[in-house]
């Protein structure tokens, strides 16, 4: 008999207090901090897959009172509807965008003195935009970068993903996995989705002996 399991992960923690501050991302904290006074209206927010790119930029919509979007989002109901005191976050916008619509988004957005956060694995001058216009003014914009975390942060990281998930861990399971699994975020995100999954179809608790035999 297949034994069903119920996703009952709550909804990642997003508020300011629950962000993992490191070396890593201090710089981009920083520029989050500096909000209103970047020396554009623009930044793009850049790092590798779960370096907490969405985290932080919930934090800045929240402070700066701006509409998350992903990039399949603009569209020309979007810009028609969009309230004239509201600065925008565009996720992802990397990651295949209307050049056109962002083109007219970014020259609103510009004119009306309100904010654009743009985050992406890698900087505007990187990404495969076919648009001149919208690629010379997204090369103007300035970049903070998210780094390579380090062991500190991926283990509070593993803290964090796991308690969102409503799952406490003991410190050798921290240490058992840093060791053995890729230093990405990508990599621990992945491997706690999987041992979410593996401790409850086994119902049994996340420990060592269970990592090991998903590892195995």
């Amino acid at each position: 008999m297949i034994q069903q399991t119920l996703d009952l992960r709550r909804t990642p923690a997003f508020s300011a207090s629950d962000f993992l501050p490191a070396a890593c991302n201090q710089a981009a904290i920083g520029w989050m901090a500096r909000w209103p006074a970047w020396p554009s209206f623009a930044l793009a927010l850049c790092g590798p897959q779960g370096s907490g790119k969405t985290h932080l930029a919930h934090i800045f919509a929240a402070r700066s009172e701006s509409l998350v979007l992903t990039a399949a989002d603009i569209s020309d109901k979007l810009l028609a509807d969009l309230p004239d005191r509201r600065g925008v976050v565009v996720e992802d916008a990397d990651r295949g965008v209307d050049e056109t619509q962002l083109f007219h988004l970014f020259n609103r957005l510009q004119e009306g003195g309100r904010p654009l956060l743009l985050t992406g694995r890698s900087p505007p001058s990187r990404w495969r935009l076919m648009l001149p216009d919208l690629r010379s003014r997204l090369a103007s914009v300035p970049v903070a970068q998210i780094g390579a975390p380090d062991d500190d942060l991926l283990a509070a990281l593993l803290v964090k993903l796991f308690a969102d998930r409503q799952i406490r861990i003991a410190p050798d399971v921290t240490r058992y996995l840093i060791s053995r699994i890729e230093r990405s975020f990508a990599a621990h995100q992945d491997m706690v989705d999987r041992l979410d999954q593996a401790a409850l179809a086994a119902h049994r608790p996340v420990t060592v002996p269970l990592i090991r035999a998903l590892l195995e």
